[in-house]
């Protein structure tokens, strides 16, 4: 069984890096990697801070960089950044789930709109393209995400956007958990990178 386990999380590994080296040269995604990072790691920055994962998290998220649906509506978000330990090292292979609310403030607990995973390349970097979150009732405008390296603990937080009215209002809201972003396209291009509690 554990070894099925191991060959099915290589397979895994080898779809996810595939998936994403093809979407490196995209050039919302190049407008992301321009972004400053967050935060600008440095030898023995401290790790991204935890959150609560909320009621609407689905395990077994469809394993894909593009979590849109024919016929979704709202603006596309292009979320990239790096997974990196608190000595500024990539991880390569380390899990990213994402998962928020569509342009109507509402979850998808049955089917997988708005949700997906994948892992990071070898340099650490994920991508997504998905749309934006819309506001819903005492909560400020964000996604959720889940970061596992390879055999590590998990990191569940959530990511916010600049600029956003509701952020000061929002009782979970944490500075350190804003993202970069910036006009790309009709869309937006976003960043966020991922500090782990590794050496």
């Amino acid at each position: 069984m554990a070894e099925h386990n191991a060959q099915t999380r290589r397979r895994f590994l080898i779809a996810g890096a595939a998936a994403s080296a093809m979407t490196w040269a995209s050039g919302d995604f190049v407008v992301g990697q321009q972004l400053a990072p967050t935060p600008e790691c440095k030898d023995g920055d401290e790790a991204t801070p935890r959150q609560t994962e909320g009621p609407f998290f689905k395990p077994s998220s469809p394993l894909r960089a593009d979590l849109r649906e024919p016929g979704m509506q709202g603006r596309i978000v292009e979320l990239s950044g790096l997974v990196l330990t608190r000595a500024c090292r990539p991880v390569a292979g380390a899990l990213v789930d994402l998962w928020h609310a569509d342009a109507q403030g509402n979850y998808d607990m049955r089917g997988n709109r708005c949700r997906g995973h994948q892992f990071t390349d070898a340099e650490g970097r994920y991508r997504f393209t998905t749309i934006m979150p819309a506001l819903y009732s005492g909560r400020a405008r964000h996604f959720h995400v889940k970061v596992q390296a390879p055999r590590q603990s998990v990191l569940t937080t959530q990511l916010y956007f600049p600029d956003e009215p509701l952020n000061n209002r929002d009782s979970l809201f944490n500075r350190a958990l804003l993202m970069r972003v910036a006009e790309a396209g009709g869309g937006l291009a976003a960043r966020f990178d991922f500090v782990l509690d590794l050496r």
